[in-house]
């Protein structure tokens, strides 16, 4: 998928492999995802941070919509951002931005969080059902299970991406127990609705090697 989006010249300016591909019209995507009931509905939001998904935080935030934004790696004690355009005024554009959400958002651990309504994740291959693959880390795996756990996101949380139309694939996709499928896929093109929901219960520790937990505090303190 990263040598098709390249050789179309699709994510830009750095190329897509080993990344959540930023993508060609991936504001015509966040527009398509905001005519959804889902997006219409949902007052809290949780969005991943790359840059794919610039547009839907920016989108949200403009609409008076609240978002949580992953710190990037879950590398902090308190592993969200907390976007709130009421406090952030004229400086919300900005810290939709990685950069300037370290700057200008608090960052909050679950205990401080609200139910969120929709969940947008980045992704570099998804199927119509709703099977996804991201860019192997597996934090957007770990950032669900961890908010499942904590009872923030439930079975009325619609999860969603925003991808490229190459990105949409016809053939099955890997998929284990941890991984969780979308409901909602919107790209340039076309609006998807997924017929296969799934979520995991929570963290499978035997999923996770002891690298991984050292490296993400939350889990570091939880099972370390």
């Amino acid at each position: 998928m990263w040598s098709l989006l390249d050789a179309h010249g699709v994510s830009y300016p750095l190329g897509a492999t080993g990344r959540i591909p930023r993508f060609s019209a991936a504001d015509v995507a966040a527009q398509r995802l905001a005519e959804t009931a889902a997006w219409e509905a949902a007052e809290t939001l949780k969005v991943n941070p790359d840059t794919a998904q610039f547009p839907v935080r920016l989108h949200a935030l403009a609409e008076g919509k609240v978002v949580y934004m992953a710190v990037p790696y879950l590398a902090g004690p308190h592993p969200f951002y907390f976007l709130d355009p009421a406090e952030l005024g004229e400086q919300a554009p900005e810290a939709a931005t990685i950069d300037g959400a370290a700057r200008l958002a608090p960052s909050v651990g679950f205990d401080e969080m609200r139910e969120i309504d929709l969940a947008v994740c980045g992704s570099v291959a998804v199927n119509r059902n709703g099977a996804r693959v991201g860019k192997g880390g597996g934090y957007a795996d770990i950032e669900l299970a961890l908010l499942v756990e904590a009872g923030l996101i439930t079975a009325r949380t619609v999860l969603a991406t925003t991808v490229h139309e190459l990105q949409v694939v016809h053939e099955e996709l890997p998929e284990t127990a941890h991984d969780f499928r979308l409901d909602v896929i919107a790209s340039p093109v076309e609006v998807v609705r997924c017929g296969s929901p799934y979520r995991p219960s929570g963290i499978y520790p035997s999923h996770l090697t002891s690298s991984k937990i050292a490296s993400i505090p939350i889990l570091r303190d939880r099972m370390g």
